[in-house]
């Protein structure tokens, strides 16, 4: 029995993380964070060079999906979005951010095409019914973390605000080997 253990062990550490929910009537956001093994494997299989994959390790995952159950229309804005760690904002790395790094430092075209892709939209509106999501990119950050969001609803953006806040979000780490 006790060969069998350090199988054991090995195979509840590489299982995932479970995503952080937040329910409401209006809709469901899930936040999975994503280890950097998780990121580097997934953008290397891609063909992304070692440079690339190197800087991404470096950085806080947030794989983040949005589904809008209401009747209106739900407008996500990234800028609404704050998120803290002890009473101090942590920024997040806006996608205009990696952009500008990409091209200054030479990489392919073709990477930061896919890159972009996979990062969550700054802005965009949700039909009820809709689903979308995306990376957020932050500073790896030890031990959890909060999320403060505002989303308005409407065709016009002027139905109901909804405010929503966890503390239950983290920066995912890779096992140690």
């Amino acid at each position: 029995m006790l060969s069998i253990l350090p199988f054991i062990l090995v195979i509840s550490a590489t299982q995932p993380v479970q995503p952080v929910v937040i329910d409401t009537a209006e809709f469901t956001i899930e936040m999975t964070p994503r280890t950097p093994d998780q990121m580097r494997s997934f953008y290397e299989a891609r063909g992304f060079p070692v440079e690339m994959l190197d800087e991404i390790s470096r950085y806080c995952f947030i794989t983040t999906g949005i589904t809008n159950k209401g009747k209106d229309k739900l407008w996500l804005d990234l800028s609404q979005w704050e998120y803290s760690s002890g009473g101090k904002i942590i920024e997040r790395r806006h996608r205009s951010q990696w952009k500008a790094h990409w091209q200054k430092t030479g990489r392919p075209k073709s990477s930061q095409a896919t890159f972009r892709w996979t990062l969550m939209p700054e802005t965009l509106d949700y039909l009820p019914g809709e689903r979308e999501g995306g990376n957020v990119t932050l500073p790896f950050t030890s031990g959890h973390f909060t999320l403060e969001a505002s989303f308005r609803t409407g065709d016009d953006k002027k139905g109901e605000i909804i405010n929503i806040r966890t503390d239950k979000l983290f920066c995912a780490e890779d096992p140690e080997q």
